[in-house]
């Protein structure tokens, strides 16, 4: 997915700064802007397109929901407030997430991944190339290029819901797709599901400590109900 195009907009500095350093560990993210003034905020949102803007309700000359209000095409919003008594209208006005200040990195990351989710059912289909079955790779769409992965190159394979994770010798790679396709697509005598959430390739497992399988300093879990068959697999076959 291209990078989301985010802009940030809350009247207090201590709060605008947190959110910028929120925003800076997540990849996907683009920070457009970070501005106290909401007035300045609609001349940004009129000039250029924002994907996702993160919205102080209490606001002197403008409040967020005001804001949003004056928007024809409104960006996802995701509200930041101190006062829960806004979040029935934050709703009303189609709003992401509701961030009850303060809010936690973790409470944070929930609302982007809704973000996301809504952004990927905007966006249409031929932006996204799933994987070509090839004789030693295939192709994925990453950041807007077509990058070639090598199955020699793979570790494992990691969901992150509707996007999946690739860590590979010397890079790490993320794109829109689910497990399961891969899991149909990849050769299986070469890798193997361990876990709802993990693909392992096979011969770059090292050993197994409990439920988890190490992969160099990755430790990989492996689903409890199946760990007989996978013991099987990676160590006697």
């Amino acid at each position: 997915m291209d990078a989301i195009k985010t802009l940030l907009i809350d009247d207090e500095y201590l709060a605008l700064n947190l959110l910028e350093e929120f925003s800076r560990k997540v990849p996907d993210l683009e920070i457009v802007g970070k501005l106290k003034s909401p007035m300045k905020a609609l001349d940004v949102l009129n000039q250029q397109k924002i994907d996702l803007l993160f919205l102080d309700i209490q606001m002197p000359t403008l409040g967020g929901n005001d804001l949003l209000k004056t928007l024809k095409n409104p960006p996802l919003t995701i509200f930041t407030t101190a006062y829960s008594d806004y979040a029935i209208e934050a709703f009303e006005l189609n709003a992401v997430d509701y961030l009850l200040k303060p809010f936690s990195f973790e409470r944070f990351l929930q609302a982007i991944n809704k973000a996301k989710e809504q952004l990927y059912l905007r966006r249409p289909s031929q932006e996204i190339i799933l994987p070509t079955a090839s004789k030693d790779f295939f192709s994925i769409k990453v950041d807007g290029k077509i990058v070639k992965v090598y199955f020699d190159d793979i570790l494992f394979i990691e969901g992150l819901k509707e996007y999946v994770r690739f860590v590979c010798k010397d890079a790490r790679l993320v794109t829109l797709e689910s497990l399961k396709n891969l899991e149909n697509l990849l050769p299986s005598d070469n890798f193997i599901r361990v876990h709802k959430s993990f693909i392992v390739a096979k011969n770059k497992v090292q050993s197994l400590d409990g439920n988890q399988l190490e992969i160099g300093p990755h430790k990989i879990p492996i689903s409890r109900s199946k760990r007989e068959e996978i013991v099987e697999w990676l160590f006697y076959k």
